[in-house]
């Protein structure tokens, strides 16, 4: 690495993000990743609020990629899970990721009201 690269050094980014990257639209062939249903409430939704990854290997384009999820902890509205990505060769990924129940029009008028 160069060594004009310092602790303290700062870059801000600016995005646009388009519909297409929004979470219904991120894997539009899978109906279960857009209505993210099991063990919903009626109208209910949830949210990905931590996230904490690894990502351990590369996956070159074509190969298979097998995700196993488990649920760690149910608390209330919150919940746990562990994640663990692998491809045809090796673990690529594993991590865990906390999500949060709301009510789905509840979460639409906050984004419509934020987007206003």
């Amino acid at each position: 690495m160069k060594p004009t690269l310092e602790a303290g050094m700062e870059h801000t980014h600016r995005y646009v993000v388009p519909k297409n990257k929004t979470v219904p639209h991120v894997f539009e062939d899978s109906e279960l990743f857009q209505q993210m249903p099991p063990h919903m409430e009626e109208g209910e939704i949830s949210l990905g609020t931590n996230i904490c990854v690894s990502h351990l290997a590369p996956t070159p384009a074509g190969m298979k990629v097998e995700v196993l999820v488990k649920c760690l902890e149910v608390n209330g509205s919150k919940t746990r899970w562990s994640v663990v990505a692998r491809d045809e060769k090796d673990v690529i990924g594993e991590g865990t990721h906390e999500r949060f129940a709301i009510n789905g029009d509840k979460f639409a008028n906050i984004v419509a009201k934020k987007s206003s």
